[in-house]
């Protein structure tokens, strides 16, 4: 029992000591999230809605069945939308009006627009809503191949439609390109808070992949997998997928997408010479982080990953920069995708990309950059083009064969990146090097802490 109690006090006392950044209570959460979204209504809204020559953009969603968009524009204080939540965005040309068609405010936003005394039918007036602005383009969210645009109701697009004088049914299009626009684009004031969303989630995965978690010889990749998700719920974080946590190591086992994706074992037991990877991902104020990381657990007398493995690594690094390095502005998915794999090639790698937009949802609204499963290209979603102000998970694998394994294994890469229609960063840097298990003591190694920020 002491011994117990020991090594549970040494756990609290290593984990205390990490540079956990500053986590908002949920009270600040609410305010930063609130004066977020009038910002982005004032400023992102105008632009995106003339871009796509609409002038009115209609949502309405039911409680516990809302559309993705609607859901990002409900104040902080609205867990879910209430009742039928009717909101109507109206470009005059001078000036925006964010209306909402219910007998409230809907926050600070949506103002007000129904008096049932008045009219008693929520859809009458949401047509004498439409009716006395007088629209060109009505958009509404509905969408064939990108599910986030595709948030308006069979039911609730009948009724729309049966409501409208017949005049404005003709003039109702899909909301794609803005769903889209509003969920991709990222502002000024997010990205300032962003840094420190990766930052959190990277000190995380450290404390994963470290001696404080991993004892090799008993530790389990399952065990690293519920220490994760207890870890968020801790910190008062949400996990948006499970993390998995596998291993890599010189037996006969070869890798298999089918298997990395959806046939992992739960649980193996971590041993000295693993490679170890996590693919980790949390929410918080509402931006969500997607990253793989790597670790070497060190064999007794080492103090660094062998030569191979770390060969192998930068390898993974030099198809993230072949890729990054093709983002331009304008540039479809698919495009971008075709020039990395087949510069890659030309290099000498042997390249797998998967990479996708990241904000408001882990697989986030924007360019697909191809499929574990469809390196040729993806149809449609892969189609769509690259736009200033958007964040990318930078997913990827390289194929290495070993010598010293003779087998072959995946560095598999994950990082969050901002393109600013000029360029891409790391959010919060990348991991340039493994992480060692254990940290090899001071003055036993030129060793660094595995992240380039």
């Amino acid at each position: 029992m002491k011994k117990l109690c020991f090594l549970f006090f040494l756990f609290i006392g290593l984990r205390s000591s990490a540079q956990m950044p500053k986590i908002l209570s949920l009270q600040e959460q609410g305010a930063v999230r609130d004066q977020w979204l009038k910002e982005r209504m004032a400023t992102v809204t105008p632009e995106l809605m003339r871009r796509a020559g609409t002038d009115m953009w209609i949502l309405i969603s039911r409680e516990y069945n809302e559309d993705p968009v609607l859901k990002t524009m409900l104040p902080s204080n609205w867990l879910s939308a209430r009742r039928t939540t009717m909101l109507v965005i109206y470009d005059a040309g001078d000036t925006l009006e964010t209306l909402a068609c219910a007998r409230y405010d809907v926050g600070e936003v949506f103002k007000k627009a129904w008096d049932k005394e008045k009219q008693p039918d929520q859809w009458k007036r949401l047509a004498e809503i439409v009716a006395e602005r007088r629209p060109e383009k009505i958009a509404v969210n509905r969408s064939e191949h990108f599910g986030l645009a595709d948030g308006l109701s069979s039911y609730h697009y009948d009724k729309l439609m049966e409501s409208l004088p017949v005049k404005y049914r003709e003039r109702v299009a899909s909301a794609e390109p803005l769903a889209i626009g509003w969920l991709e684009t990222r502002t000024e004031s997010e990205m300032a808070v962003y840094q420190q969303v990766c930052r959190i989630a990277h000190e995380i995965i450290a404390e994963g992949l470290s001696e404080q978690v991993i004892q090799p010889g008993v530790t389990a990749t399952d065990d690293v997998v519920w220490y994760y998700r207890e870890r968020i719920r801790e910190l008062g974080l949400d996990a948006w997928f499970h993390p998995t946590v596998d291993v890599q190591r010189l037996d006969p086992e070869n890798f298999d997408h089918l298997r990395t994706f959806s046939k992992r074992p739960d649980k193996q037991v971590i041993q000295p010479g693993d490679l170890v990877h996590v693919d980790f991902g949390i929410t918080y104020l509402g931006l969500n982080t997607d990253t793989q990381e790597n670790a070497y657990i060190l064999r007794p007398g080492e103090t660094e990953a062998p030569p191979h493995l770390r060969a192998a690594f930068r390898k993974g690094l030099r198809l993230m920069d072949i890729l990054t390095g093709e983002f331009q502005t304008g540039r479809s998915g698919n495009d971008i995708l075709a020039a990395a794999l087949e510069k890659a090639k030309a290099d000498g790698l042997r390249p797998s990309v998967y990479t996708h937009p990241i904000g408001y949802h882990g697989h986030g609204a924007g360019p697909t950059i191809g499929l574990w499963d469809q390196q040729e290209g993806v149809p449609h979603r892969g189609d769509y083009p690259l736009y200033a102000n958007t964040a990318y998970s930078i997913e990827l694998n390289t194929a290495v064969f070993l010598p010293e394994w003779n087998k072959e294994i995946r560095i598999m890469m994950e990082e969050d990146a901002f393109f600013d229609g000029r360029e891409v960063r790391y959010i919060d840097g990348r991991q340039t090097e493994l992480f060692l298990v254990p940290r090899p003591k001071a003055g036993m190694g030129d060793v660094g802490d595995g992240v380039e920020r």
